[in-house]
């Protein structure tokens, strides 16, 4: 339930990041819905292993490239799919960021709406 809850609520964001920032474009929220199982397969499956390829120059830019790996998959989950487009790679950026701190407050919300049982 949690899951599918984060899920939905995470496709709304997505909606709203293409509300608030013109770069960004979702046609439907059945789009939204995908785009948000892509960027989330994506974020699963891709980000780990560029993140550990870009190790150095993440260290160097003392951690500011994961900026620029959020703004790839943003990007290519964009790329990937029909009813969602990114106008480039700044408004990927710009996306992503939105759609992050989004994120963050999605799982602050269902973090005190599904306690962990203990």
């Amino acid at each position: 339930m949690k899951t599918l809850v984060r899920w939905l609520l995470l496709a709304a964001a997505l909606l709203l990041v293409a509300h608030l920032y013109p770069g960004v474009e979702v046609k439907s929220f059945t789009s939204a819905l995908i785009a948000a199982m892509v960027l989330g397969l994506l974020n699963t499956l891709l980000r780990p292993i560029l993140v550990l390829l870009t190790l150095p120059v993440t260290v160097l830019s003392l951690g500011l490239f994961l900026f620029v790996i959020n703004a790839l998959m943003f990007w290519a989950a964009a790329n990937l799919l029909d009813g969602f487009a990114v106008a480039g790679f700044w408004a990927a950026l710009i996306g992503s960021l939105i759609y992050s701190l989004c994120g963050m407050l999605i799982d602050i919300v269902i973090e005190r709406l599904f306690p962990p049982l203990d």
